[in-house]
């Protein structure tokens, strides 16, 4: 993959150039992503597991975990790496890459959440068609959908890229690899290439937020007429929802509809969306969420007392050789 351009290779400022802070943001960071990775895999796991969390709700919540683990393994694992070094410098092709990975597990997260958001209305607004609306090859199909469509939409994002010419300075002010820095380093005009961006993403990021607040706000309009322990129960999960929403569509909105420009604050609002809420997500759909936490505390007893007793069989096979 070759880039029309003079510019071999692109220098990343990161956060900070300060020593001390950059030994701050790599423990840091190190803590972030190795929560994310722990607490993503327990969901994945015993979901996987588990027979109790076959429903669609909890095969979306796989998948949204899944996609957190994999949209912050695409920044994490450089950045910490990074951190440490005194001059950070990326190709053309890996920052190409990142680009392509970051775009597509950022936008599968904001399609599984519509899905998820889609799930939750079905169930509490049409709870007599869930069943039948709801089945599991229906849900397949959807989840489908939403990675083909994350694909082509990463795909446009990097023909965007390599539509592009760079005659330098090759130096981008940021932690990570997207597209509005690199914009600002484009020989010709970028206008039109930053308008077909904003349509893009911006367009998904802020219509998918307005889909799923009206969503939320139609189901929690509708919970009047339930019982209140259902009230109760579907109020808890609609507001674990609507938090993941704020914190992940909030900064992405800020960051991919104002123009090419850069500011100051945008590596920091970068990472709610791209190290918080990726540790977030777990935690509140666990702590939240009775039946994950408890299959989860049994499960994983379970596997504990297994390896005790296999272990418990392996000293007495050494035993017995002795």
């Amino acid at each position: 993959m070759q880039l029309n351009n003079n510019v071999a290779e692109f220098i990343l400022l990161g956060l900070t150039q300060d020593p001390v802070r950059n030994k701050i943001v790599f423990a840091t960071f190190l803590i972030f992503y190795l929560g994310t990775l722990l607490g993503n895999f327990l969901i994945i796991t015993t979901i996987k597991t588990s027979r109790a969390l076959g429903s669609p709700m909890y095969f979306l919540l796989f998948h949204l975990s899944l996609s957190d683990a994999c949209f912050s393994t695409c920044i994490a694992p450089r950045m910490i790496a990074d951190s440490l070094l005194k001059k950070v410098t990326i190709s053309l092709n890996e920052y190409i890459v990142q680009v392509f990975s970051f775009r597509f597990f950022g936008c599968l997260e904001i399609f599984i959440l519509v899905l998820m958001a889609v799930d939750c209305y079905v169930a509490i607004c049409k709870p007599l068609h869930y069943t039948t609306l709801m089945i599991h090859q229906v849900c397949s199909v959807l989840v489908a959908v939403a990675w083909v469509g994350s694909t082509v939409h990463s795909l446009a994002q990097i023909f965007l890229a390599l539509s592009l010419a760079f005659c330098g300075p090759n130096v981008i002010d940021h932690y990570l690899c997207d597209l509005q820095p690199l914009l600002q380093l484009a020989c010709p005009d970028t206008y039109v290439t930053n308008l077909l961006l904003v349509s893009s993403s911006g367009t998904i990021s802020t219509v998918s937020f307005v889909i799923l607040m009206l969503s939320y706000a139609i189901i929690l309009h509708s919970l009047r007429n339930h019982s209140a322990e259902g009230r109760k129960k579907a109020l808890s999960t609609c507001i674990s929802h609507i938090i993941v929403v704020i914190l992940f569509f909030g900064p992405c909105i800020f960051i991919y509809t104002h123009p090419v420009t850069t500011f100051s604050m945008d590596k920091m609002i970068a990472m709610f969306y791209t190290l918080e809420t990726p540790l977030i997500n777990p935690l509140i759909y666990t702590l939240r969420n009775a039946e994950v936490k408890n299959t989860m505390l049994k499960l994983w007893s379970k596997k504990l007392v297994s390896m005790t007793k296999d272990e418990g069989k392996f000293q007495s096979f050494l035993h017995s050789l002795d």
